[in-house]
């Protein structure tokens, strides 16, 4: 047990290391309502203008579909292939095994800078291909993938087999058990997968700059190439804030089913 003493600082310790992570964010959240284009601390004035602005912006509308499209996409191929291939390490034995999971895993801890550049060279240089909402979606399928692969091999370990072995017993042909047992159990960490990776997809800079044309720009290019405008510097701070608010929703979602399948059911 802890002394009184031990459990204030314990208490002072996780407030600042909330302040630590958060303030940043608040004061984002601020800016966007604050009247000042230079967003004097502290305020001079609040005012909902700025929001009005925003919405009106036909170029965050369009990067913000530009964006949903890629992210979808990269989703729907990491759902497929991350899916596959933990259900191949995790439910058969073959030589190499180890090794194709680690490859797997592999694309998501390099650099995003090395990703960027040998995708860019295969695009362009191997493959001929033009860059646009093609190559973005393929590029960002790279790293979805792996986010897919860990939430189900993590649920097939934690399933095991008995389940599958009883249904297979009782006379179910592998479709139906896959239908009526294996996937009901899985779904949560299908959607907990598909949830984070699309996040991921949807925020990523460094990799869509060097795999995005010109004429495609998602909403982080756009975030970026607008930060250091005067007259789009409060727009930018709307979008970012709004961005905070949302990105609660998948974070919350993540661990309501990405976690025991009948935590998801109470």
């Amino acid at each position: 047990m802890l002394s009184t003493t031990g459990r204030r600082a314990l208490g002072v310790w996780t407030v600042a290391t909330l302040m630590f992570l958060y303030a940043p964010l608040l004061l984002v959240l601020l800016n966007a309502f604050n009247a000042s284009r230079t967003f004097a601390f502290p305020p001079t004035g609040f005012t909902l203008a700025w929001w009005g602005d925003a919405a009106r912006s036909t170029g965050m509308w369009k990067a913000l579909a530009n964006s949903a499209v890629v992210a979808l996409g990269a989703t729907t191929i990491a759902l497929v292939l991350g899916t596959m291939a933990a259900f191949a390490v995790q439910r058969y034995r073959f030589f190499g095994r180890s090794t194709v999971s680690f490859l797997v895993v592999l694309p998501i801890t390099l650099p995003g800078i090395v990703t960027g550049i040998a995708l860019n060279a295969t695009f362009t240089s191997v493959l001929a291909m033009t860059l646009g909402l093609a190559t973005l979606i393929i590029a960002h399928a790279t790293f979805c993938v792996v986010i897919v692969f860990n939430n189900t091999q993590a649920r097939l370990r934690q399933m095991g087999t008995s389940l599958q072995e009883a249904s297979a017993d009782l006379g179910a042909s592998a479709w139906q058990t896959f239908r009526f047992v294996t996937f009901p159990m899985m779904r949560g960490a299908l959607l907990a997968g598909a949830i984070l990776a699309f996040a991921l997809s949807f925020d990523e800079i460094v990799v869509t700059t060097f795999t995005t044309g010109p004429t495609v720009q998602t909403l982080p290019i756009w975030i970026f190439s607008n930060l250091f405008r005067p007259n789009q510097a409060p727009v930018i701070n709307v979008v970012a804030a709004a961005l905070t608010v949302l990105a609660i929703v998948p974070v919350w979602l993540a661990g309501r089913f990405g976690g025991d399948p009948a935590a998801a059911r109470m």
